[in-house]
């Protein structure tokens, strides 16, 4: 029997999801869900107790979420879930049923997971997956991605490019599911046009511009900040691919010295390392890449001052902030226009 896929967004907790192997919803107010007999209406008639002015489509689309959690999602599902502070997705496994942690501070309606694949950048699934995952509902299922979740799910390495590379590989062989046909029923407001537009730029930078040109892009930004940035000698750099200073002619402290690796998946702490072993007194680095960044990682960068590890979610919104202010060579490349559009609180 085919398992369903959940997808499911959580923005109040964070590593504990991973760390302790859960996932979750609000309405802690509700209490302990075994507790509300008479299943869906039941949980109306929790809810309408609690908050009697709310209107009745509100308290209809709480309630599913509530009863879909506790009640619809079964050990084996799959569930989807983003994890929003570094824009990356975590794939994983339902293990058990649901449970009320009472004692917990927030988020009490949990479900346990054994999670298979974490940290997985944006760029591994195409952009129709991408929409798809980002619908406005706390909980819902995915049924137009399926394939593209299992074969990721499914996959021998965690190496985040190769991945991308089997699910390239799976639409260049069917027509099971097409990205171009592939449209959301739910209303395109503002966070969801925000997050197609990220996406879109880190997929341009991952995929439609070389390493080198990676590095010209980021002391391009550097330079619109308002440093004086030049690139090394591409190849043979000893780590270190831009150099940049506050003063014009490069002789005042303090120096950054840059190492930029245009890839998805995620920098480990040896590389990060490296680049701290080149930092000379009163120097600063700074490293750019599209991807992540593990804990030891950022450990380093917790415990080394001057040391800044830039993210794809980073470097995007540097683009983004800086847009107008960019050589027009990396605005053709990334064309982008301002548009108002209907805020996510809107009726």
């Amino acid at each position: 029997m085919a398992k369903t896929i959940w997808g499911i967004h959580n923005d109040t907790l964070s590593d504990e999801l991973i760390d302790q192997g859960f996932i979750s919803i609000g309405w802690d107010n509700v209490g302990d869900l075994h507790n509300i007999s008479g299943g869906r209406e039941g949980i109306k008639r929790a809810l309408l107790e609690r908050e009697p002015d709310a209107k009745p489509r509100s308290i209809a689309g709480q309630a599913g979420v509530l009863f879909r959690f506790s009640h619809e999602l079964a050990v084996g599902d799959i569930v989807v879930a983003p994890y929003k502070p570094d824009s990356t997705i975590n794939l994983g496994v339902v293990s058990g049923e649901y449970f009320y942690k009472a004692d917990a501070p927030t988020h009490r309606h949990r479900r346990p997971v054994r999670w298979v694949k974490i940290g997985l950048p944006r760029t591994v699934f195409t952009q129709s997956a991408l929409y798809e995952f980002g619908s406005f509902l706390t909980l819902f299922q995915i049924t137009r991605h399926t394939q593209e979740v299992l074969t990721v799910l499914n996959s021998s390495t965690d190496d985040a490019e190769k991945i991308a590379e089997t699910v390239d590989a799976l639409h260049s062989s069917t027509t099971n599911e097409d990205p171009a046909e592939d449209q959301s029923p739910e209303q395109p407001r503002a966070s969801r046009i925000l997050r197609h537009t990220r996406d879109f730029i880190l997929e341009v930078l991952s995929s439609r511009i070389t390493p080198q040109e990676f590095e010209e892009l980021s002391a391009a930004l550097l330079r619109v900040i308002g440093y004086q940035a030049r690139v090394t000698q591409y190849s043979q750099d000893g780590g270190v691919d831009i150099i940049a200073h506050k003063d014009p002619l490069g002789v005042e402290p303090p120096q950054i010295k840059a190492q930029c690796k245009q890839r998805v998946s995620t920098i480990g702490a040896p590389e990060v390392q490296q680049l701290a072993g080149t930092q000379g007194d009163g120097e600063l680095c700074l490293f750019f890449t599209l991807g992540t960044y593990s804990r030891d990682a950022l450990s380093i960068e917790r415990q080394r001052p001057g040391l800044r590890l830039l993210s794809g979610e980073d470097i995007v919104t540097l683009v983004m902030d800086n847009y107008d202010a960019l050589p027009e060579r990396w605005r053709r490349l990334i064309p982008l226009t301002p548009v108002l559009v209907v805020a996510d609180e809107a009726e």
